[in-house]
């Protein structure tokens, strides 16, 4: 596999540290001793303020069919209560005052919402940093393994070569 920048460059930028090792395996063996792996959703709640969680919860409500039937009931009742119960309605028919009262409730459900989904895209941006670099780890072992594999089988080989020599 021929890659642009050698193994011990990726494993410098995949730690994020000043290492100043001399030999690749030393390099290797520090990439396998430090944890990469790292629990998005933990670092994140752990860094979530009041209104994050506000506004996580109000997403959480307002993206439900729980909510879409309530609300739904609700301006049923609204029109039949305005439309045909009361004599004497408080919100008489074009219903201004609902209009306001949902002009309100998207005013401000909108931008709550967007605060959650662009919270959501940030742990997905990590959630993504954090499998490129398991998967840039695991390429980094496997041809190490590789090439300790090679080593093997060519040694066997001398074995073979010596043990067939002096037969």
């Amino acid at each position: 596999m021929k890659t642009v920048k050698n193994k011990s460059d990726i494993v410098k930028m995949l730690l994020n540290q000043n290492i100043d090792a001399k030999d690749e395996e030393e390099l290797l063996d520090m990439l396998v001793d430090n944890p990469i792996a790292v629990d998005v959703d933990k670092l994140e709640e752990s860094k979530m303020t009041f209104g994050d969680r506000v506004a996580d919860k109000v997403t959480e409500i307002a993206g439900s069919w729980g909510f879409i039937i309530g609300f739904s009931l609700f301006l049923v009742f609204w029109i039949v209560l305005n439309g045909v119960i009361l004599i004497k309605a408080l919100d008489p028919f074009p219903f201004i005052l609902l209009n306001l009262l949902l002009s309100c409730v998207a005013a401000l459900q909108a931008p709550i919402i967007m605060m959650s989904q662009n919270r959501q895209a940030k742990k997905d941006s990590l959630r993504n940093q954090n499998d490129y670099k398991i998967d840039l780890k695991s390429e980094l072992i496997l041809e190490e393994l590789h090439d300790k594999m090679d080593k093997l089988i060519e040694n066997q080989k001398k074995i073979l070569q010596e043990i067939n020599k002096d037969k």
